[in-house]
């Protein structure tokens, strides 16, 4: 780990007062939020340093094009090794962020807006999104300036998508995009009830936007306290990772190699569960290719207790996308499903799963395979048509004024690739059983 000079870490700087009528510094004019805006990553990796930021020699911030950056390694780094280490003070977290805008103003109006609005679980977001705000109202003054102006301007999520977009999406991505824009459309309101942002920065949907864009897809932790590492926060998320996030006793953020890593590979850490690509490409605006499976799309289920034990989850009910299998779980929730008439039957079948019956259970799937592998047919076939008539909405729309359209389509290809592969597996399944229930 090398080390650095330091200067003092920009902590939570307290504020006397700041008045809701005081007029916008002029931050605005460095940090052009404007989509074709350019970062100043250089900038900020300068400032990191001097805040006592320390990292393994070779490891390095890299771009193609400006815009999207990443962290990667110059030189091999073995398992287990160090990368970074981020001070304590240099971390904004949700629970300091609350403690400063409690001096500075009210946040309490607004959190209790948020709650009011039904956003109780999002309040730790909205504190860092205030305290995001607070730090662009400040201006070049604000010690955060040069990590605000290295923040991206461009972003492909839902909260960026035109409803243009929104219209092409399949149901499970539309349904997460729909919730992203319903919390960014609070999170406006709640911002309206506090007093120590400007009434230009408060009233700018725009601006409440990228703050939103820049907290949501960069923090990580639990869900009472989110956290955003300056540095770390530039790693690109892996299914298969080559770095992990751990804290000190002290509260420092240490990034560390969870395998040998050759020179000239990206050095990435995990967004979350990698059978969800909906969600990422919902909160983060990417699509996640190196995801082994995803959600099976089966949403026209209400799920009650039973059927959750059973395992109606998005996370178990897949499909795989290099295989076209079928999870046991997508199985278990139809054949669950096809029981409703028959309610001994579901019962039986239910104890079974609870109780560890294999053999009960793959008894009672043989005997309904032709009508759950129907449905399921049916279902995939269907959600196909769909994809078809979502490419037909898109095709004659313009990506200059829709620019995410481009992934949004190449999103619902990858899910028609995954589709199709099951359809190849699933078929012969369906006219086998078919056949066998004639001959019978």
């Amino acid at each position: 780990m090398s080390h650095h000079g330091r200067r003092a870490n920009p902590g939570f700087v307290t504020v006397t007062s700041t008045s809701s009528s005081s007029s916008s510094s002029s931050l605005s004019a460095y940090v052009d939020i404007a989509e074709s805006a350019s970062r100043d990553v250089n900038t900020m990796d300068e400032w990191v340093t001097q805040c006592g930021v320390q990292r393994v020699e070779g490891v390095q911030l890299t771009s193609e094009d400006g815009l999207d950056w990443q962290l990667m390694t110059s030189q091999d780094v073995a398992a287990s090794s160090s990368l970074l280490s981020i001070p304590n003070n240099l971390i904004l977290s949700s629970s300091r962020s609350k403690e400063e805008l409690e001096q500075v103003g009210n946040i309490a109006d607004g959190a209790d807006m948020l709650f009011r609005l039904g956003g109780g679980a999002e309040v730790p977001l909205f504190y860092l999104v205030a305290k995001v705000l607070l730090e662009y109202d400040r201006g070049d003054q604000s010690p955060w300036f040069p990590w605000l102006n290295s923040m991206p301007r461009l972003f492909y999520n839902a909260v960026s998508m035109t409803d243009v977009c929104i219209e092409c999406l399949p149901p499970l991505v539309f349904s997460l995009s729909r919730k992203e824009r319903v919390k960014v459309s609070n999170f406006y309101d709640a911002i309206q009830k506090v007093n120590f942002l400007s009434d230009q920065t408060k009233r700018n949907k725009g601006l409440v936007n990228w703050a939103f864009n820049v907290v949501s897809t960069r923090c990580w932790g639990p869900d009472e306290d989110k956290v955003i590492v300056p540095l770390a926060d530039m790693f690109n998320h892996a299914t298969d990772p080559e770095v992990a996030i751990s804290y000190d006793e002290e509260g420092n953020c240490i990034a560390y190699t969870l395998k040998d890593v050759p020179a000239g590979s990206p050095l990435r850490m995990s967004y979350g569960d990698p059978t969800n690509p909906s969600q990422f490409f919902a909160t983060y605006g990417f699509l996640d290719e190196t995801s082994p499976a995803t959600f099976c799309k089966i949403m026209y289920i209400q799920p009650n207790q039973e059927l959750l034990d059973i395992g109606f989850d998005f996370s178990r009910m897949l499909f795989y996308k290099d295989t076209g299998d079928i999870s046991e779980e997508v199985w278990d929730v139809l054949l669950y499903q096809t029981l409703m008439g028959n309610k001994e039957m579901q019962q039986a079948f239910y104890q079974a799963h609870m109780q560890g019956d294999v053999d009960t259970k793959r008894q009672i799937h043989q005997q309904y395979f032709l009508q759950t592998s129907t449905a399921l047919k049916a279902h995939v076939d269907s959600f196909l048509e769909s994809l078809d008539d979502l490419a037909d909405r898109a095709k004659d729309k313009d990506p200059a004024q829709h620019p995410r359209l481009p992934l949004i389509q190449k999103h619902n290809e990858f899910v028609k690739t995954t589709f199709l592969r099951v359809k190849e597996r699933l078929d012969p399944m369906v006219a086998q059983a078919t056949g066998e229930e004639v001959l019978a």
